[in-house]
């Protein structure tokens, strides 16, 4: 079969209101007058989507009506398929629930499952909107810092074993795969945190939206297919936006086998004034089910492409900067790099990336106070583009510390 998509073909996104790319976004989070920054930052690729996805709308687009609707009929078919064959998690069809995006969703969860003041716990550094939607919603964020074991991070089971105990805790948020520090979590691990968890009472949030980009040699597994416990004490949330790049057309489902928890979860919702049924978007369903049902090639050679990307911006900045800890990519296509070694204070640095290297990317202390001095890279982009943003970071890097050195 001969292929359509060229990973290498750099499409020009200006001028589409593209996030990643708007200079008035890019100055809105960077600061004035970094309105060209070469953005690595919010995980978007910029690689085209399927042509099965682009031709399944345009389709639609020809019945020229584009009223109010269900979900795509083709929808729930092809996703419960998607994670039969690729995760062996045999989803039931009423246990799902359309989103517009799984954010919205971890913010309604938060609202029906907890009380103000309550403490929801997360294990940074990650995400940031999960501490969002924890402040912002009157609930107070219960951390379990990730630990730096050797060359990787893992989970501290003692600390979270003694902070799940606090009678406020009421429900964790799990991120996995982990963004940012690329980690894909064993099933040993899995169970360890599932069971402290369900032990002490505490509602299972999987964030799972990464799940299918995982890099050769790993495995995820969607937390509720480990025991039906798990299964009836958490809530999972999956989208095709990271896998198919399908962000902007806000389609999530949030997948949910305890009727109980479902019925009150459905009933926030409709609350919000979101009806239930159509949780999503028209577009943003039949998207995820052409891409669902005919993508899984691109997806391969994709996954293929992230990894060499990976490669060339770990042995290049390694390296260029003697005492740069890149850490290694499990999943996602986002990497956590660490620049504490080379000396310099983490304002500063953030000031050299962005001023000298002119190179917008996720600072880690977004991530959580234990991120400071780190710095997350978005490879999903041309190879071209990933070149050009390293070797501006190790030159304008390289500057600096050759003049600093100097002023010794």
């Amino acid at each position: 079969m001969s292929k359509d998509w060229d990973f290498d073909e750099i499409v020009d996104r200006e001028g589409t209101a593209s996030m990643k790319w708007e200079p008035v976004v890019l100055s809105a989070i960077f600061g004035k007058g970094k309105e060209n920054l070469l953005p690595l930052w919010v995980a978007d690729m910029d690689f085209k989507c399927p042509t099965v996805v682009r031709k399944a709308m345009e389709k639609r687009l020809e019945h020229q009506i584009y009223g109010y609707s269900l979900n795509d009929p083709s929808y729930f078919p092809a996703l419960i398929s998607w994670y039969q064959r690729r995760h062996q998690w045999e989803i039931d069809e009423k246990w799902i629930i359309t989103t517009p995006g799984i954010v919205p969703a971890i913010n309604y969860i938060v609202q029906r499952f907890s009380k103000p003041g309550d403490k929801v716990l997360i294990q940074t550094p990650v995400y940031y909107p999960f501490a969002k939607a924890i402040q912002n919603n009157g609930r107070r964020i219960l951390d379990n810092p990730l630990q730096i074991v050797g060359d990787h991070y893992q989970m501290d089971f003692a600390d979270l074993e003694k902070k799940a105990k606090d009678p406020r805790a009421k429900m964790a948020i799990l991120c996995s795969p982990h963004n940012p520090v690329g980690r894909v979590w064993t099933k040993e691990e899995l169970e360890e945190f599932g069971n402290i968890c369900i032990k002490n009472n505490i509602l299972i949030i999987s964030d799972e939206i990464h799940c299918d980009l995982i890099m050769p040699g790993f495995k995820h597994i969607c937390f509720p297919t480990i025991s039906d416990a798990f299964a009836q004490n958490s809530i999972t949330g999956l989208a095709a936006s990271k896998t198919f790049n399908l962000a902007g057309l806000h389609q999530s489902s949030i997948i949910i086998p305890n009727a109980g928890l479902r019925q009150e979860l459905s009933s926030q919702i409709e609350n919000l004034g979101f009806a239930n049924s159509i949780g999503g978007t028209l577009f943003g369903a039949i998207s995820a089910a052409a891409a669902f049902n005919g993508a899984e090639p691109w997806l391969e050679d994709l996954i293929i492409y992230l990894h060499d990307n990976f490669m060339y911006l770990k042995t290049y900045i390694e390296t260029q900067l003697p005492g740069t800890k890149v850490y290694d990519l499990q999943g996602t296509y986002l990497v956590w790099v660490d620049f504490r070694n080379l000396g310099l204070d983490c304002n500063k640095m953030i000031r050299i990336l962005e001023e000298d290297a002119n190179v917008a990317l996720d600072h880690g202390s977004w991530f959580g106070e234990n991120g400071a001095g780190f710095e997350r890279f978005n490879i999903a982009c041309p190879r071209s583009i990933l070149v050009k943003a390293a070797e501006s970071v190790v030159s304008a890097i390289k500057k600096h510390i050759g003049n600093h050195a100097g002023h010794n």
